[in-house]
């Protein structure tokens, strides 16, 4: 297969979008004939048609479909390399990526990135992160999205090489009425005598909660579902249900909000990060030097009491 053209593939995707050639043309100031015939010549390259006309337009082959994720993907990425190169040129020396979980976050990355930046010799490198789930974050660094990942070392690393970070420790989080909310710190035992609320499957913190409820002989009661902690604890803050969570994360949101935040009192609720990267000799210089930082920072950490 010859190689895909870009701008093709811009108006492809622009064309799914639209369900429309001429709308398609509109926006890219082009005629529409003559996306007509680069269509023509996407599909002459890709060996199959992707695309059905409609008396009102056109819409996606199901090979169509499948080239639409992969073009949305691709162009990301053209997106990224014309940002970073941009920055190249503007003055930066260097710049590395980062895929970390909210936990992460709000533990003391920003902090530790911000020292690390503030270094005469990294001054001209720029950081990025972006926030996903454990899983993503091993799949984000594999796939080559970014230089480094971090997140809960119980992860599945798929044979990515890792470094030892920070760590943080869960708490139970209620509201000021709760039963529960008279304690300084409880046992994840007596937290399932209630409904929580929880975040997708997907997520590391669930899964560590639902091993550790079947091994207590005790089952982990669903009364909600979230995306994320900030919609957990206005579940919580409702009354509906209390929720397992990071301190850190916790501890801004029930100070403005008037919650209670238990720490955890089982072993397993202090937790390590780690960072993992594809191949650690193999990192370009920045992302190098910013690894050995945030090392640096975990070695030094000592657990929250």
């Amino acid at each position: 297969m010859r190689d895909l053209d870009i701008t093709t593939l811009r108006l492809f995707v622009s064309v799914c979008e639209t369900g429309n050639i001429a709308r398609a043309g509109q926006r890219a100031n082009i005629v529409g004939s003559a996306i007509s015939k680069r269509l023509a010549q996407l599909e002459d390259t890709v060996g199959t048609k992707l695309l059905t006309r409609k008396r009102r337009g056109v819409e996606p082959t199901a090979a169509g479909e499948t080239l639409l994720e992969h073009a949305r993907a691709m162009l990301a990425t053209a997106g990224r390399v014309e940002r970073d190169m941009a920055a190249y040129a503007s003055g930066v020396k260097g710049q590395v990526r980062i895929l970390a979980t909210a936990s992460v976050l709000a533990e003391s990355l920003a902090e530790d990135i911000a020292a690390f930046l503030q270094a005469a010799p990294h001054r001209n490198i720029r950081v990025d992160m972006e926030e996903r789930v454990s899983q993503e974050v091993v799949r984000g660094v594999k796939d080559g999205i970014a230089s480094l990942g971090i997140c809960w070392d119980a992860a599945d690393f798929h044979g990515l090489h890792t470094r030892p970070y920070r760590g943080d420790r869960l708490a139970v989080v209620t509201g000021p009425d709760h039963p529960l909310a008279r304690h300084e710190a409880v046992w994840f035992e007596d937290a399932l005598e209630y409904e929580h609320v929880n975040m997708p499957a997907a997520g590391a913190v669930l899964r560590m909660l639902q091993t550790a409820a079947s091994q207590s002989g005790k089952t982990l009661r669903h009364r909600v579902t979230v995306s994320n902690f900030d919609s957990a604890f206005r579940v919580v803050l409702a009354g509906l249900a209390i929720s397992v969570a990071p301190v850190e994360v916790a501890s801004p949101y029930a100070l403005a909000h008037g919650l209670r935040v238990l720490p955890l009192k089982d072993p397993w609720s202090r937790r390590r990060f780690a960072v993992c990267m594809r191949d650690e000799k193999n990192l370009p210089a920045a992302a190098r030097l910013l690894l050995d930082h945030l090392a640096a920072a975990g070695r030094d950490d000592a657990l929250p009491a």
